[in-house]
């Protein structure tokens, strides 16, 4: 099994002709709510690559919890190590331009309360990989 403890976000993701300058407002004409975070990320592509897979990490009592981690259940991936925390699921919020580069703020939220105890739920066994 891969376990991967690491952060669970949501990015609000969008589309602009340019990236902002400091202290300028430019316009996007929507945006994406999709599960994000560099451990989701990793967890899911894991799995999608067959292996099995546990995510530990945290996401508020928020709605974006669900939304956060509703990908990784119906892949397949454990998330009985992910607690729930007095905090807002983390976000990142992504400006991408035309030409396909990004300007992001991430605001870890929930993700700032993981802890290392949270590990003892699952059960460790040889040939088990651990990823931050």
């Amino acid at each position: 099994m891969i376990v991967v403890f690491g952060s669970i976000n949501i990015d609000l993701v969008t589309r602009v002709a340019r990236i902002p300058a400091p202290g300028e407002t430019v316009l996007g004409p929507s945006y994406e709510v999709i599960p994000g975070g560099k451990g989701a990320n990793q967890a899911l592509a894991a799995r999608r690559a067959g292996a099995s897979v546990a995510l530990v990490g945290a996401v508020g009592r928020d709605g974006f919890a669900e939304t956060a981690l509703a990908l990784q259940r119906a892949e397949g991936v454990d998330v009985s190590g992910v607690a729930s925390a007095a905090a807002p699921t983390g976000a990142a919020f992504i400006a991408v331009d035309a030409g396909g580069q990004n300007a992001i703020v991430v605001a870890a939220g929930a993700n700032a309360q993981a802890r290392a105890s949270q590990f003892e739920a699952l059960a460790f066994g040889g040939g088990d990989i651990l990823l931050l």
